[in-house]
């Protein structure tokens, strides 16, 4: 039997200095800090949104050399949100903190990318509607995207509470 989860409760980073990675996720996600564990010099981070008891930890290890693009390892983490308006004010927010590293169309998801101040990447994005994703329902291509066209087709339209637990018995 596999195991089944519901989703992925969180997700914990080593970074190098502590207190610039909070500082950097409260900046661009509005993070607070619910909790700190000083003897393991690390933090616990809650989205405003959430019903998670934390969504980020992140861990402090001091300075180390980049791990390169591209090797082994996590690619990025990917945040939804609930309207493609938000979207559109998440790539204005990190061009603000010079966070930003690109966009794409995934088809049935829009996406805009970023990097924190240790490098590690991440995608904030925003899902069609589940009716709407047509022939992506089977495909995820990498497109340019033109947000400021599904702005104007999308706006308004919130797709987060499609989000349901399938029951599985």
């Amino acid at each position: 039997m596999t195991v089944s989860p519901v989703r992925l409760n969180h997700a914990v980073l080593f970074v190098a200095d502590l207190e610039r990675s909070v500082d950097f996720y409260a900046r661009a996600f509005g993070m607070v800090v619910m909790a700190r564990e000083p003897r393991a010099e690390a933090a616990f981070l809650r989205l405003p949104r959430s019903g998670n008891h934390h969504d980020l930890g992140l861990f402090g290890v001091g300075q180390q050399p980049p791990r390169p693009r591209g090797s082994i390892g996590l690619y990025h983490l990917a945040w939804q949100l609930d309207t493609i308006d938000e979207l559109a004010q998440a790539r204005t927010t990190l061009l603000e903190l010079g966070a930003y590293t690109g966009e794409s169309s995934h088809g049935a998801t829009k996406s805009v990318y970023g990097a924190d101040p240790d490098g590690n990447e991440f995608e904030i994005m925003w899902m069609l509607p589940r009716a709407s994703w047509g022939e992506f329902e089977d495909s995820a291509p990498v497109e340019r995207l033109d947000l400021e066209a599904d702005v104007s087709r999308w706006s308004g339209v919130r797709t987060a509470a499609e989000l349901v637990p399938v029951d599985m018995t």
